[in-house]
């Protein structure tokens, strides 16, 4: 029956994973920039003795993709709030040092006179972070410039991010192992203000598969304890005779 157990084991494994998944997108649906992480499974037949293949199928959760889909729309009004155009995203630097990208569109100006989103500094097209002077007003046209007073400061720079994409911190994002980023150009640089795009998963969607991932990660572990009933009393019987 240990086989039996393995199978249950991997499977509640699995689901496990899909439950730290959609209760993330859950936690996030009112996230601006968030991206819903999606769990991917596969069945595999493992390894006997001597390399040959037994009977049972297991299953895992190999990899966890991102949906780049777009997210819910939000008018604010605040002009400092804007979402890149498509699926563009703006780059950050981050506390290590090392550029990510994000479309959390929540802009603000630190004490320091540094145009952030949640805290981490906007890059420009001229690739520096976007600087103006403290009480300046401050514009974001929808081709991306930044002007403070009338004065043009520089332009976001958006990107496009194509293939594998990896989240590296909150409302983070970067290409993983064969993901490519390509700068936009400047002429096809465009932002609406005045707007936030929401996590792009509804509360209900993560609920109802919260539920059923539930339930699916009970049904694995009834059936350890099942093999493991059936284990004991086989060994019972074979104390008895």
């Amino acid at each position: 029956m240990a086989d039996g157990l393995y199978v249950g084991m991997a499977a509640a494994a699995a689901r496990s994973d899909q439950l730290d998944s959609i209760a993330d997108n859950l936690a996030n649906a009112e996230t601006p920039g968030y991206k819903a992480a999606r769990p991917a499974f596969q069945s595999f037949l493992p390894k006997g003795p001597a390399g040959a293949l037994v009977d049972k199928v297991f299953s895992a959760a190999v990899a966890t993709g991102t949906d780049l889909s777009p997210g819910t729309m939000v008018t604010t009004d605040n002009p400092l709030d804007i979402v890149p155009d498509g699926e563009t995203f703006m780059a950050v630097n981050t506390q290590t040092g090392q550029r990510a990208f994000t479309r959390n569109g929540q802009l603000v100006v630190n004490p320091d006179g540094i145009l952030v989103a949640s805290g981490r500094p906007i890059l420009g097209e001229t690739g520096n972070v976007i600087s103006v002077p403290p009480g300046s007003r401050l514009v974001i046209n929808p081709d991306g410039q930044v002007t403070a007073d009338g004065n043009f400061v520089d332009r976001l720079a958006l990107f496009q991010m194509q293939g594998n994409v990896v989240r590296v911190g909150p409302q983070l994002y970067a290409p993983g192992p064969g993901g490519t980023v390509a700068p936009v150009a400047p002429a096809d640089t465009r932002v609406s203000t005045g707007q936030l795009e929401m996590g792009n998963v509804s509360a209900l969607e993560s609920t109802v598969a919260l539920i059923n991932a539930q339930r699916q990660f009970e049904s694995a572990t009834q059936a350890i304890q099942t093999y493991k009933r059936l284990d004991d009393r086989a060994m019972e019987v074979g104390r008895v005779r």
